[in-house]
């Protein structure tokens, strides 16, 4: 069984991922992680280098390629993952899907300290981080909901929300 993370940046992926791997004694794998493992940048330097087509077009391969050769694995995946392609078609055929739903107001508090890091927004003025979280997210949620599962984050230990994916299955 293979168990895939989706949401939003900064919905805590990658942390509730590695959390949740160690508990269920699963191996990890980071989407993110393999682009820039294969590509020998980090994922911002592939935006700055090459374009978001390109890393898009990355994306996608990659998880094909995990999606085809993995059993039993929990995949984190980038926010924007589900939004290209037929993305989110692909992952709830070959995972068990679940969306970590977090709050716009708890999204901007997060990200706001970890701009730099991240491409999409490492420009957005501070105060206009929420406006454009909210419209983005607006725009990814159609994807987001796809997936079999939601868990709403907002309020709740990464232990709690952990706990709450194991009593999925």
């Amino acid at each position: 069984m293979i168990i895939s993370l989706v949401g939003y940046m900064g919905s805590g992926k990658s942390h509730i991922s590695k959390v949740l791997s160690q508990e269920l004694n699963l191996k990890l794998i980071d989407l993110d992680q393999q682009i820039s493992l294969k590509n020998k940048m980090t994922i911002v330097e592939i935006f700055e280098k090459r374009g978001e087509i390109y890393f898009r077009k990355q994306e996608r391969e990659i998880l094909e390629e995990i999606l085809a050769t993995q059993d039993h694995i929990i995949l984190s995946v980038g926010g924007g993952t589900p939004a290209y392609y037929n993305n989110m078609e692909v992952i709830n055929q070959y995972t068990e899907s679940i969306f970590l739903r977090t709050s716009v107001k708890n999204l901007a508090e997060r990200l706001l300290k970890q701009k730099q890091k991240r491409p999409l927004i490492a420009k957005i003025n501070d105060e206009d981080l929420p406006e454009f979280i909210a419209k983005h997210l607006f725009e990814r949620n159609g994807y987001y909901s796809q997936a079999k599962y939601t868990i709403d984050t907002d309020g709740k230990e990464v232990q709690y929300i952990v706990k709450e994916i194991k009593a999925l299955f």
